[in-house]
Parts: C-alpha cells; sequence; structure tokens
C-alpha cells in the first residue's frame, strides 16, 4: 500500500506521539506528524492531499496543542478531533489503554490488550 492509499490518517504531533499511537492500533493507518507546528504553506499542501481521506487528529493537550487544532479547524473543518484526557497532557505520555479509547471511539481498531 502506498503511503496515499490508507483511508484513514492520523495527524500527531511528534514522532513520539506516532510511535504511541501506532503501538495500540489493530489497523493500517497512516499516522503523519506536524513535529509541533505547520506553516500555512505545508497546511494547504496537506489539506490538499488528504482531501478524499477520513482525517483525525490528536494533538496534545496543551497550548500548542490548542494552536494547532485552531489551524486546522479554518483550514481543514472536516476533520474529526479527537482528544486526550487534560490530565495526561501529552498524547505520548498518556497511557495505552486510554489512547485505545479514545481510538475506539472514533471507530478505530485497537489491540484488546489494552482495553482490559
Amino acid at each position: 500500500m502506498e503511503c496515499g492509499d490508507y483511508d484513514k490518517v492520523i495527524i500527531v504531533e511528534g514522532s513520539s506521539d506516532r510511535k504511541k499511537v501506532a503501538s495500540v492500533l489493530n489497523e493500517v493507518v497512516e499516522i503523519r506528524c506536524t513535529n509541533g507546528t505547520i506553516s500555512i504553506t505545508k497546511l494547504d499542501e496537506l489539506v490538499e492531499e488528504l482531501m478524499d481521506r477520513d482525517v483525525y487528529l490528536l494533538f496534545d493537550a496543551d497550548e500548542s496543542g490548542e494552536k494547532l487544532r485552531k489551524q486546522f479547524r479554518r483550514e481543514m473543518p472536516e476533520a474529526n478531533h479527537l482528544y486526550i484526557n487534560k490530565m495526561y497532557k501529552e498524547v505520548e505520555s498518556s497511557p495505552e489503554h486510554h489512547i485505545a479509547t479514545v481510538l475506539l471511539s472514533a471507530n478505530m481498531n485497537v489491540k484488546m490488550k489494552f482495553l482490559s
């Protein structure tokens, strides 16, 4: 499968977030990183590239995560916003069972061991 062949795309902030999310998923989903910030030019390119796909945003529960959400809300209003509990603050520091629950709520297939 080529990079653009996945139906679902999850956009996270960093590579540690990507690893955490990938470890919980039990289906093939493309996971993209913004590396903390994203320029308007890169965001426009991303919007065009992901136009016909299901896009999910999973950012940290902090100021930089909220700033990214606002940018994506403006440029990609059809994207699905997923939220981690504020007590964990970061995707990478959230327990796997919490990430699994968040992804399951978006009808994604997760590894069952994280739900028990």
